[in-house]
């Protein structure tokens, strides 16, 4: 695996450090300690509910063998830093965006980047929990040589464009600047749209709005929300674009999962698959608060209703076709638009 320096514009991260996981000379297991955390620094954001169940679950399910710390952005704002601790063996679990694997030889993954691959949450939680979720999971463990494991899908809820002025239509879009994050399919998608793709560190992206560094971004409600991007002179229109239902995955060290012992795995897994419903819920109820916090704070909201999404879905689905042509995934694709 190549070493991640720059990991894009990851949503977030959960790690783990594990103390232990082997067995002592009388044959029990030994405690295993744990640190938990994700790039977010809101206590009200949704990853810092998953993470506080992972928590509570997995010391309920071990009896205290298994123990866990909870780092809400204190170990980074940044999730490439946080990358790099799951590849340095600093960290043995993330949750994070999945578009940093296609730059360390994972480019299947990048599928899970394509606007407007999901029509609904319903939708996107049919293809995760499916067949679609399962064989991809396969795909990314066998491609990374083990090194990473998926443990749950978890969601960040869908991503809307805000920005300077609002857009209708993809020609609205012309010329201006947006933070987007750093998949290649979804430059490709943006650029087709007339804007200009920017990367910029999400920690910086308040003041990058703020000043004018970039004209509008994109991202679901309660994220920018949390941030306060809409009370920003160049964040004030949101416009629900509903381009991305997101994925985040929520990965452990494949090779550092296979030392556990069988208990310990089902510790894990048993509690990464509740802290996996608790995150799906808590993003699902507030995204409806985060959105009335919003316009009660003054920003100006487009509704879907009033997009033209067909002008927006004919870039999008070329770009699908393409993605899947290239790195021979059409029978996944169909997976996902088979499924109603």
């Amino acid at each position: 695996m190549k070493k991640i320096l720059s990991a894009g514009a990851l949503i977030l991260a959960v790690s783990f450090a594990f103390a232990g996981g082997s067995q002592d000379k009388k044959g029990a297991a030994k405690t295993v300690q744990l640190n938990v955390a994700h790039n977010q620094t809101s206590l009200e954001n949704p990853y810092a509910y998953g993470i506080n169940a992972f928590k509570e679950k997995v010391e309920e399910l071990s009896g205290g063998n298994i123990s866990a710390t909870c780092y809400h952005g204190t170990l980074g704002e940044n999730e490439n830093e946080l990358v790099e601790k799951l590849q340095m063996g600093a960290a043995s679990i993330v949750v994070a965006s999945p578009g940093f694997m296609a730059a360390v030889g994972v480019p299947e993954v990048d599928m899970f980047s394509l606007e407007y691959l999901f029509k609904s949450f319903d939708h996107w939680e049919k293809c995760l929990d499916g067949e679609f979720g399962t064989e991809l999971a396969k795909i990314i463990n066998q491609k990374s040589g083990n090194s990473f494991r998926i443990l749950g899908y978890w969601s960040a809820a869908v991503r809307d464009y805000y920005g300077k002025k609002p857009i209708y239509r993809p020609e609205d879009l012309k010329g201006m600047s947006i933070r987007i994050q750093s998949s290649a399919v979804q430059q490709q998608f943006w650029k087709g749209c007339g804007a200009i793709p920017t990367s910029v560190a999400w920690g910086e992206l308040y003041q990058a709005l703020q000043q004018g560094v970039v004209d509008s971004a994109e991202n679901d409600y309660t994220n920018f929300m949390l941030k306060e991007h809409h009370k920003t002179k160049n964040g004030h229109y949101i416009c629900e674009t509903n381009h991305d239902f997101t994925t985040r995955l929520m990965l452990i060290d494949g090779n550092f999962y296979d030392s556990l012992t069988a208990e310990q795995k089902k510790w894990v897994d048993e509690a990464a698959k509740y802290a996996t419903k608790v995150e799906r819920q808590k993003t699902l109820e507030m995204a409806a608060s985060s959105k009335a916090k919003v316009i009660a704070d003054g920003a100006e909201v487009v509704a879907h209703k009033d997009m033209d999404i067909d002008a927006f879905t004919a870039i999008a689905y070329p770009i699908q076709d393409e993605f899947a042509k290239k790195n021979n995934m059409e029978r996944f694709l169909k997976m996902v638009r088979d499924t109603k």
